[in-house]
């Protein structure tokens, strides 16, 4: 029973860290793999959280398919193991929704008092849009004094809101890089990305972050980061051929159910 139980561990582990970021064309030699490793061996699945997923992708008025609620869960799984998490995939391929969906979902099932669940908060910037003084902060050439930057300002309001430090367990925060990789500002999250959790500013400020706050990064590719950077992060890979254009159009469809219902009829057959 013993050795049956280090090998679900260790079958966890591989598929935590190497399923999520796999394309549709490497999962299959993966899998096949995995079951000539691990014969008749499982592991336990999330399924009240898979239930609230497909709930709110209804809510939402989007489709529930296996491949929007399998990226939720994989985002989840690596949020729990990594401190970093990175959303890759083109335009159009449900990044978004796959953080929305999960951050919702959590908060559902945490408003139901189910244990294990805490109330999740979204803080987005795009660090693209901005120059390295604006992202991190910079000293006033006129008046030599230090002015905090949008993340340095946002990591600081984190660490002063109360609900930190109070006996219960505090609320998760997620800061949301939603913009494309760049050596220039990438780089200086490194310190954040690895166990140490402290972001370095130029004015010798030395930020810890707690442990309830953890850093996910929205990108199209990696094409320009290095591997001290990737290897920090667990990458969830959305793959737009798995998704396709069908949900789109049925979800579409489904907003016009009421107004064009012949509409309807006509795609089933086309279908």
């Amino acid at each position: 029973l013993l050795k049956q139980k280090h090998l679900l561990v260790l079958l966890m582990a591989m598929k935590d860290m190497n399923i999520a970021k796999l394309s549709s064309a490497d999962l299959p030699l993966f899998s096949g793999i995995i079951q000539d490793l691990f014969p008749a061996l499982e592991t336990p699945g999330f399924l009240r959280l898979k239930v609230a997923v497909e709930l709110e992708l209804r809510r939402s008025g989007l489709q529930v398919t296996p491949f929007t609620v399998t990226k939720v869960l994989q985002l989840y799984e690596t949020k729990n193991s990594r401190h970093s998490s990175m959303l890759v995939g083109k335009a159009g391929s449900g990044k978004s929704v796959t953080w929305r969906t999960l951050q919702n979902s959590l908060n559902e099932l945490h408003n139901q008092s189910q244990p294990g669940f805490q109330l999740v908060q979204v803080f987005p910037l795009n660090p693209k849009s901005m120059s390295l003084g604006e992202l991190y902060g910079e000293n006033d050439l006129s008046t030599n004094e230090w002015k905090d930057g949008v993340l340095s300002a946002s990591v600081w309001s984190l660490l002063c809101s109360s609900n930190l430090f109070s006996d219960e367990r505090p609320h998760e925060k997620w800061l949301l890089f939603d913009g494309p990789v760049d050596t220039l500002w990438i780089e200086s999250m490194n310190s954040v990305m690895d166990d140490n959790k402290v972001l370095t500013l130029i004015n010798g400020e030395r930020i810890s972050m707690p442990e309830q706050v953890s850093l996910l990064f929205e990108v199209e590719n990696l094409a320009v980061a290095s591997p001290a950077t990737v290897s920090r992060c667990g990458i969830v890979y959305n793959d737009y051929a798995d998704l396709g254009w069908r949900p789109f159009v049925q979800s579409w469809l489904d907003k016009k159910n009421k107004v064009r219902p012949p509409l309807i009829r006509k795609v089933d057959v086309l279908q």
